[in-house]
């Protein structure tokens, strides 16, 4: 039985109690009143408000005890787990060394071909298996609850260096619940401060930008992180890599593709994989755009005139009218040629009022402002975009330029290529890392070449020395 459902009897046990004691207290007085005092028992008017009273009274009572242990309860009435609110308080007396995260990813997809009856029992099944494992590796006393959807928070009153090697063998070991496929990602913390809350949402963060060797991490570690992130922000310290793109027809560089690093005395470079979910979290993104596009349009006028700028900006941002005005008023101010700058959209999925969307995207593009689409292919949500929307640019995923002696997919390549061409769309081709990968894919008429085949990235010095 998993210690949430103990605790949660026991509370009930003691709610049970609250409630028995006066009503047993209230019945002896009634039952002395009208019994014990050697009277005899009429039922007249005051007998009858007597008990009229006990009897609401004790409803009431019992009705009001009965609110309150719905709203105190502990458990998650699915899975029988903690609840997120219940789960923090017990964190403040359990004081755990070790916070985990353990969530099913492909949850949307169970959703869609299982009925709810099913992904209750399979939620319900999954707290119970990782109950069962934690206890067979000696960890009795594990706090296990389900924060919504499939999360599950585990805190652990040890530092356990088995830990990591424990969830991979429950993940491992439970891949198929009732019939059911499961796609599990997990992550650890360690050395837990006094903001508790904080540390859960870092451990999605965790998740959402971890490789095989960080699964586990410090907790004081990355808090200091986010300090140093958010300082590197505001002080607009950015550390650009700029990646060029080779035109086939000229074979000239001319437009060069920005990746982001931010700055920090202490950390030196922070890779977006790092602080970009931190700065989301904290509500900066918008700030995070609007200090790289500003940081960008400084950086334009020390270049050539036939150099332009590809860099991502997010959708959230794009979508908010504050930013998109304060983003039309740096662009106006610079008096730069708009077609120098390129936003790269990056979206796997349709965003779900695909029409607002895109006329959001033909704001800026009325502005003069290209707009291209990245990983373009990989998903249907490309060619959904591609059917309402006339990008200027669209960079094909990866897999086609590094698979291109699959003849599928070649075929699949060059049916793309020639559905741009035909839109009057420039196409790139990324991951271009050797010479025959450069003439096939300058034979399909693709119109840009990127890669370690091409040329290789640089620096923000070397760049303005090249091109000043």
């Amino acid at each position: 039985m998993l210690l949430s459902e103990l605790e949660e009897r026991e509370r009930r046990f003691k709610l049970a109690l609250r409630a028995g004691v006066p009503i047993v207290l209230l019945v002896s007085l009634v039952f002395y009143s009208t019994f014990i005092r050697n009277e005899d028992l009429s039922f007249n008017l005051e007998t009858a408000i007597l008990f009229g009273s006990l009897v609401f009274i004790t409803v009431y009572f019992i009705y009001f005890l009965m609110e309150l242990s719905v709203k105190e309860s502990l458990v998650d009435q699915t899975t029988q787990g903690f609840n997120q609110r219940a789960f923090v308080q017990k964190l403040k007396e359990y004081h755990p060394e070790t916070l985990a995260l353990l969530i099913v990813n492909n949850l949307s997809t169970i959703n869609e071909n299982y009925s709810t009856q099913h992904v209750d029992k399979l939620l319900f099944s999954i707290i119970h298996a990782l109950d069962t494992e934690l206890i067979n590796n000696g960890m009795k006393k594990a706090l296990i609850a389900r924060r919504y959807g499939a999360e599950f928070l585990i805190a652990i009153d040890t530092q356990n260096a088995a830990l990591e090697s424990i969830f991979k063998s429950f993940v491992d070991k439970y891949r198929t619940i009732n019939n059911i496929d499961i796609d599990y990602a997990f992550a650890i913390i360690t050395n837990i401060g006094d903001d508790l809350e904080q540390d859960i949402v870092r451990l999605k963060d965790i998740i959402n930008v971890q490789h095989k060797t960080d699964v586990v991490q410090d907790s004081k570690k990355l808090s200091e992180t986010e300090k140093e992130v958010l300082t590197a922000l505001h002080q607009k310290q950015f550390s650009l890599l700029f990646r060029p793109l080779q035109n086939t027809r000229t074979g000239k560089i001319d437009i060069y593709e920005i990746s982001v690093r931010l700055r920090s005395d202490s950390m030196g470079e922070i890779l977006p994989k790092v602080f970009l979910p931190i700065i989301n979290r904290l509500g900066e993104g918008r700030n995070y755009d609007i200090a790289l596009f500003e940081y960008i349009l400084n950086l334009l006028p020390l270049m050539d005139q036939h150099i332009c700028f590809s860099f991502n900006l997010s959708p959230f941002s794009l979508r908010d009218r504050d930013f998109q005005k304060t983003f039309f008023k740096l662009l106006e101010e610079s008096n730069l040629d708009p077609s120098r700058i390129i936003i790269e959209l990056y979206e796997r999925k349709t965003h779900h009022d695909l029409s607002g969307y895109l006329e959001t995207l033909k704001r800026f593009r009325s502005k003069g402002v290209r707009i291209a689409i990245d990983n373009f292919g990989s998903s249907n949500a490309s060619m959904e975009y591609m059917k309402h929307f006339h990008f200027d640019i669209v960079q094909f995923d990866r897999d086609y330029v590094v698979r291109l002696d699959d003849s599928n997919n070649t075929a699949m390549l060059r049916s793309l290529v020639q559905m741009a061409n035909a839109l009057n769309i420039i196409t790139v081709a990324k991951w271009v890392d050797k010479p025959e990968q450069k003439e096939k894919l300058t034979k399909m008429g693709i119109h840009y070449l990127q890669g370690f085949g091409i040329a290789k990235a640089l620096k923000e010095d070397v760049l303005i020395q090249k091109y000043n």
